[in-house]
């Protein structure tokens, strides 16, 4: 009895000096740890708040890989702070602090890790949706434009394509979409705007991953070519900083056109290139902004496997 007793001072005591000094995932796993909850019991008392929350998530914020951004994200976060008998404020105040700490060194690419993860994830929604990367098409054109907002948030994006069949019965294409860090793909919006109809849609909160199936409403047979157009509405998370493309396998010519709202130029805006998610970037070219149309653009004639992409910075 003495022993528990014990134990529970110095939980208590830990989660004391985590909730005066920080960081934000220290202190979470402190309360979880002095309440004495399991993280299934965690999430079974959020979802009595209204509040949807995946124990792996939970497990993410506890150990420091993932931080709590999304409104949805920190509604849980206030409810944890009533779940876990902690003063008011106390867990949102630590985030700002670390979102504060952490603004000005913040990168302004996404990281190798989410790349990765967001890699795995696309594999379990394609095949989901009975799709693989190669689809039966081969991609003989694509011709992108990002619109970047006023908010400087990356606010949609349009795709046109041209593609060919390398097999008979090819009746549909899948689009992938990964908004920027802290997005809710749930509120996103696919278009179908020319040759084509939205299907099925699947996606990922935690990567910002969403996948679209577009409907050809015909059959192609081997050989025959199609041309098809879409778009994204996004504008779900803070400021952009670039927008990236993979390519899985040689094609076509691919185009991408980054234009701005006049209320957010960039000071300075860049191409760049990689062989791989874990390979080092490469190829930077400084790229012109246009005056008259605001925008930025690069043309690789012949698609290789690979990223390319255009970044730029904020004042």
């Amino acid at each position: 009895m003495r022993h528990a007793t014990q134990h529970a001072d110095v939980a208590t005591a830990e989660l004391d000096t985590a909730l005066r000094g920080g960081p934000f995932h220290i202190a979470l796993r402190a309360a979880i740890a002095a309440r004495g909850l399991p993280l299934q019991r965690v999430q079974h008392h959020l979802s009595r708040y209204g509040v949807r929350v995946g124990v792996t998530s939970l497990s993410y914020w506890q150990q420091g890989a993932r931080r709590p951004q999304r409104p949805e994200s920190l509604r849980a976060v206030r409810a944890l702070e009533e779940i876990l008998q902690l003063p008011d404020e106390s867990l949102i105040r630590l985030l700002a602090e670390a979102d504060e700490h952490t603004a000005a060194r913040r990168p302004a690419v996404r990281s190798y890790r989410s790349l990765i993860e967001a890699s795995g994830v696309l594999d379990r929604l394609l095949a989901d949706l009975g799709w693989t990367l190669d689809g039966g098409l081969h991609t003989l054109g694509h011709h992108e434009r990002v619109h970047i907002g006023g908010g400087r948030e990356l606010a949609g994006r349009e795709s046109h394509h041209i593609v060919r069949a390398h097999r008979d019965g090819v009746d549909r294409f899948v689009a992938v979409h990964h908004g920027d860090p802290g997005c809710a793909p749930e509120r996103m919006r696919v278009h179908a705007l020319e040759n084509c109809r939205t299907g099925r849609v699947r996606l990922d909160r935690d990567t910002g991953v969403l996948v679209t199936e577009l409907l050809f409403g015909t059959r192609l047979r081997s050989g025959d070519t199609f041309l098809f157009r879409y778009g994204v509405e996004d504008g779900t998370a803070g400021i952009s900083r670039e927008y990236v493309r993979g390519f899985g396998f040689p094609g076509g010519q691919y185009a991408l056109q980054v234009r701005f709202d006049p209320a957010a130029l960039p000071t300075r805006c860049h191409r760049f290139a990689q062989h791989s998610a874990a390979a080092p970037r490469s190829g930077r070219q400084e790229l012109p902004l246009s005056g008259v149309h605001r925008s930025v653009h690069l043309v690789e004639p012949r698609v290789r496997p690979g990223i390319v992409g255009i970044g730029w910075d904020w004042e």
